[in-house]
C-alpha cells in the first residue's frame, strides 16, 4: 500500500541540515524540530495517566538528534478545538524553515454530539479545511507538513478482521486530502490495523490499555480500553511510524536521520 505522495519541498541551502553548533560552508548550521500536533494517541502522558502512553513519546528514539521531536499533541483534541484554543498558532508561530509538523487528527472530529469538536469530513467539510489550513500556514513558513491517518482503535468485525470503520471516514478523508494538497502522507491507521491482524484479538489486547482491577493504583477499579496505547503499544506505533517515513519518497531529508528501526525480512 502506498503510504505517501510526491511534493515539492522548501528550498534550503544545501548544508543547512546539519547538527547544532558547527559550521560548515560559512553557514550557522541549527537543529530541525518535527512538532507533532493531534490528540491523546500521541500526546505526552502525565504520571497519573500513566502506564497509558503516546506512541509521540517514542518517536525520538528513532531520529538522531539532530531532529527535535517537540510533541505538542494534547489529549481530547480535534482540528477544530486545536484551532479554537489557539493551540495551532502557537505552534506556527515557532516554525523555522526547514522544520516539519505531523499532524495526526481524527479521532475527535467525529463526536458529533460536542459542537466544540465535532468537524465534518466530508469533501467541502470542515474537517479536511482545517487539515489545509495547517498544510498552507506551515508551508508559507517553509516548515513540511506530514499529514499522519488517525491509528486504528482495536475493533474487530464478526469474521475477526481489524474494522475498516474503527475510526469511520477519517483515514479516508486525509488520505484524500494529501493527494489534493500534494502533501506526504503516512498511512497509521492501514500500518496498525495490519499490526493488529498479525497479532490477533487476544493478543493485541497488549497494545491498548487493558487492566485488571487492582493491577495498577492510577487504575484501581481496571480499564479495558481499545484507544489509548500501553507503553508496549506505544512503542510499536513510533515504530510503524518510523518505517512508515522511510518508506516514503517525499520524506528524503529525513531518511538519513532515521534510527532503530526494526529489520527487514
Amino acid at each position: 500500500m502506498r503510504q505517501c505522495w510526491e511534493i515539492t519541498t522548501p528550498s534550503l541551502p544545501p548544508d543547512y541540515f546539519l547538527v547544532s553548533g558547527k559550521r560548515k560552508g560559512g553557514l550557522r548550521t541549527m537543529t530541525m524540530t518535527l512538532y507533532i500536533v493531534g490528540d491523546s494517541t500521541a500526546a505526552l502522558k502525565g504520571a497519573i495517566e500513566k502506564p497509558m502512553t503516546g506512541w509521540g513519546e517514542y518517536l525520538q528514539q528513532h531520529l538522531d538528534p539532530a531532529i527535535r521531536v517537540d510533541n505538542r499533541a494534547i489529549n481530547g483534541r480535534s482540528t477544530r478545538s486545536f484551532i479554537a484554543e489557539g493551540r495551532w498558532a502557537a505552534v506556527e508561530n515557532e516554525f523555522q524553515p526547514g522544520d516539519y509538523v505531523f499532524i495526526q487528527f481524527g479521532h475527535n472530529d467525529q463526536k458529533q454530539e460536542d459542537p466544540s469538536r465535532f468537524a465534518d469530513p466530508a469533501p467541502g467539510g470542515e474537517y479536511r479545511a482545517n487539515l489545509k489550513r495547517f498544510i498552507e500556514s506551515a508551508r508559507s513558513r517553509g516548515a513540511i507538513p506530514v499529514l499522519l491517518t488517525s491509528v486504528s482503535r482495536r475493533l474487530f468485525t464478526a469474521e475477526g478482521l481489524p474494522d475498516p470503520d474503527a475510526v469511520g471516514p477519517y483515514p479516508e478523508a486525509m488520505r484524500e486530502t494529501a493527494r489534493e494538497a500534494g502533501a506526504p502522507l503516512l498511512d497509521l491507521f492501514a500500518a496498525s490495523q495490519q499490526l493488529y491482524l498479525r497479532m490477533g484479538q487476544e493478543e493485541s489486547k497488549h497494545l491498548f490499555m487493558h487492566l485488571p482491577a487492582g493491577s495498577h493504583p492510577n487504575y484501581p477499579d481496571g480499564i479495558a480500553d481499545d484507544t489509548h496505547f500501553s507503553d508496549q503499544g506505544a512503542r510499536e506505533i513510533a515504530g510503524l511510524a518510523a518505517e512508515a517515513i522511510q518508506q516514503c519518497e517525499a520524506l528524503p531529508g529525513l531518511h538519513p536521520l532515521l534510527r532503530n528501526l526494526a529489520p527487514t525480512s
